[in-house]
């Protein structure tokens, strides 16, 4: 496993933890990592009627970020949505990092965002309702930063605090990045390091230092537009973004709907500051479990030790874009998209959807 990336960014302001609310003291299961577990997610959705229309360019039959929807020859929407409990405790700081997180759906498929709407469950009488102004001030200033709008939302009283949006962007139809368009010979670029969810989880027992934490809250407010708008100018075909099913569970869905197999060189993938401490620890999350039994008839790990393989199904939030790269574009990709690195290829099908090598 590659070294630990060093994340030089924008200052994040971290108050005392005396000085604070803490926020995932409320959260059962932060981040990304409450994801229902894809194996679950399969079976619940396979009973149900699939209805076909021309106009639905892509809907939930690749388990792709978004669905798309075709407008006009020129014009189709892309619609997600996403929300979570607390994975940080200051409530801008999740305000933020849920939005670029609902956001990054539209961008890992090519889409601009144009308009959000707030998902909001609050314990009201048991957190100060200026707790949630702030939590939507980061938000807003997120979907701002992003080119979008906040039009409305709704808001229930919950016992935890949950924080998400909808999103609908738009995309020419022939522009449209998705997850089913992978060939073989392509080269895997990861635009974010990973490790957040081992690294939220370390922060929450006060197992992680200042500057780690600093690093993380940056990674997971940084927005995949950059990654996105290069991919579309380079007329790329193949992204997904890196969330909740982990490094590995999303490039499985890459691998089957492209029907190809996927190499991740496992020296190559970039780590956050103080993952590879917080692994050896022994701090992990119930959705790595989730995502190791789904994804274990699907990989081939070769020499991986242990701590490797939680790496690899860590559930991240709010992640970067996986994205296949012809050969000859690859450098003018890499130039154009700040910590991309190259993690691995794009196989002619083999036995297993993903080998790590």
């Amino acid at each position: 496993m590659r070294g630990e990336t060093r994340i030089a960014q924008p200052t994040v302001t971290i108050a005392s933890r005396d000085d604070v609310i803490r926020l995932t003291e409320f959260a059962r299961c932060a981040g990304c990592a409450a994801k229902m577990g894809p194996s679950d997610l399969k079976a619940v959705l396979a009973p149900l009627t699939r209805h076909s229309d021309p106009r639905i360019l892509v809907g939930r039959e690749t388990f792709d970020d978004a669905g798309v929807f075709r407008i006009s020859d020129t014009l189709a929407l892309v619609q997600t949505v996403d929300f979570f409990a607390p994975i940080v405790d200051d409530p801008y700081d999740f305000g933020r990092v849920a939005a670029a997180n609902a956001l990054s759906d539209v961008f890992a498929m090519g889409g601009e965002p144009i308009t959000a709407m707030n998902i909001v469950g609050f314990p009201v009488g048991q957190l100060p309702l200026e707790v949630l102004t702030e939590v939507l001030r980061g938000g807003q200033d997120s979907v701002h930063e992003a080119g979008a709008h906040i039009v409305g939302g709704h808001t229930i009283t919950d016992d935890e605090l949950k924080y998400g949006l909808s999103v609908t962007g738009t995309v020419h139809p022939d522009r449209i990045l998705t997850n089913a368009a992978a060939m073989p010979g392509d080269v895997l670029v990861l635009t974010k390091a990973i490790g957040t969810g081992i690294l939220a989880t370390a922060a929450k027992r006060n197992l992680l230092g200042a500057d780690e934490l600093r690093s993380l809250i940056v990674s997971m407010t940084t927005l995949n537009a950059i990654a996105s708008r290069a991919a579309v100018a380079l007329g790329l075909r193949c992204a997904t973004d890196v969330t909740g099913f982990s490094l590995l569970g999303h490039a499985s869905h890459i691998a089957r709907a492209s029907g190809v197999t996927l190499r991740i060189n496992i020296g190559a993938v970039p780590l956050l500051p103080g993952t590879v401490a917080a692994i050896a620890a022994g701090t992990l999350t119930g959705g790595a479990a989730r995502n190791a039994s789904y994804l274990e008839p699907l990989v081939d790990y070769g020499n991986c030790t242990e701590s490797e393989r939680a790496l690899l199904v860590d559930p991240q939030t709010s992640g970067g874009l996986l994205v296949a790269v012809p050969q000859e574009k690859v450098y003018d990709y890499l130039s154009r998209v700040d910590g991309a690195v190259v993690v691995g290829a794009v196989l002619v099908a083999g036995q297993h959807p993903i080998v790590v090598r």
